[in-house]
C-alpha cells in the first residue's frame, strides 16, 4: 500500500506513522505537514507544505495513493466556533476534496473523537463541528471513508503530544494508565492500536463507517482472529 499521512508530528500521527512503517504491506508513507517528522526510514517520504489550505498546489505529489490517514487536529479550548470550524471543518474538507479528485479509489480515515455529534445540533461546539466534518467526508466520492472516534488515548513507544498541557496531563496520569485500561477498556486506546486499526480499515474495510472505541477494538479482534486462522 501507498499511504498519505497528514499530522504525522502530532501524538496520534506519530503512533500511526510508526505502525505504517512497521507494516510489511506498506511500500510508501508520504507525510504532509508544516514541519518535518524527524524520522528517518527508507519507506518515508515527506512534503513540507506551510499552507495546507492550498493542498491543490502540491498537485500530482498527492496522487496514486491507496489510503489517507488524516490525523491533524486542534483543541477547541479558547477558540470561537468560527476559528475552530476553519481549522477543523474547512481545512479537512479542503484537503479531502483535493484528494478525492486525484485518488477516487482511496480509503480516507479521519481521526475524530468520542462525543462527536453527527446531528450537528448538540450543545457541544467542538462536537457539532466534528460531526459536520465527518458528515461531509462521508459524502465525498472516496472508495470508503472511516471516522475514528477514540476516547482517552495512551501514547506508547516514546510518542508525545506537541501540546504542553497534554504532555503534563499524560505525565501525571501515566502511573494510572494500565489501571484505567483495565477498568475502562471501552474508553481507552493506545496510539499503537489506533494505527493498526486504520491499517486494517485501509486493507479490508470495516463493518461501519463511524468507529467508536468499542468498534475499533472489535476491528482489531476480528483481524487478529483471521490472522490466527490463516497461520494455523
Amino acid at each position: 500500500m501507498r499511504i498519505l499521512l497528514f499530522g504525522a508530528t502530532g501524538m496520534v500521527g506519530q503512533g500511526v506513522l510508526r505502525e505504517c512503517l512497521a507494516a510489511n504491506d506498506v511500500d510508501l508513507v508520504q507525510s504532509v505537514g508544516r514541519t518535518a517528522t524527524g524520522v528517518r526510514d527508507a519507506k518515508l517520504r515527506e512534503i513540507i507544505h506551510p499552507n495546507l489550505f492550498d493542498a491543490a498546489a502540491m498537485g500530482d505529489r498527492l496522487a496514486c495513493f491507496d489510503a489517507c490517514f488524516f490525523c491533524l487536529g486542534v483543541s477547541s479550548t479558547g477558540m470561537t466556533e468560527e476559528e475552530y470550524t476553519r481549522l477543523t471543518y474547512d481545512l479537512t474538507t479542503t484537503v479531502a476534496e483535493t484528494l478525492a479528485k486525484l485518488n477516487p479509489k482511496m480509503t480516507f480515515a479521519y481521526i475524530s473523537g468520542s462525543g462527536t455529534d453527527s446531528s450537528e445540533k448538540g450543545r457541544s461546539m467542538w462536537g457539532r463541528v466534528k460531526g459536520r466534518t465527518e458528515n461531509a467526508l462521508q459524502r465525498m466520492p472516496f472508495r470508503a471513508a472511516y471516522m475514528f472516534r477514540p476516547g482517552l488515548i495512551v501514547p506508547l513507544h516514546g510518542v508525545q503530544s506537541k501540546t504542553k498541557s497534554y504532555r503534563t496531563f499524560y505525565s501525571v496520569l501515566k502511573p494510572l494508565l494500565p489501571v484505567l485500561r483495565r477498568l475502562f477498556p471501552r474508553q481507552v486506546l493506545t496510539t499503537e492500536e489506533i494505527g493498526q486499526a486504520m491499517l486494517i480499515a485501509a486493507r479490508s474495510g470495516a463493518p461501519r463507517h463511524v468507529l467508536e472505541t468499542r468498534d475499533i477494538r472489535a476491528l482489531l479482534r476480528s483481524s487478529n482472529s483471521k490472522s490466527v486462522l490463516v497461520t494455523v
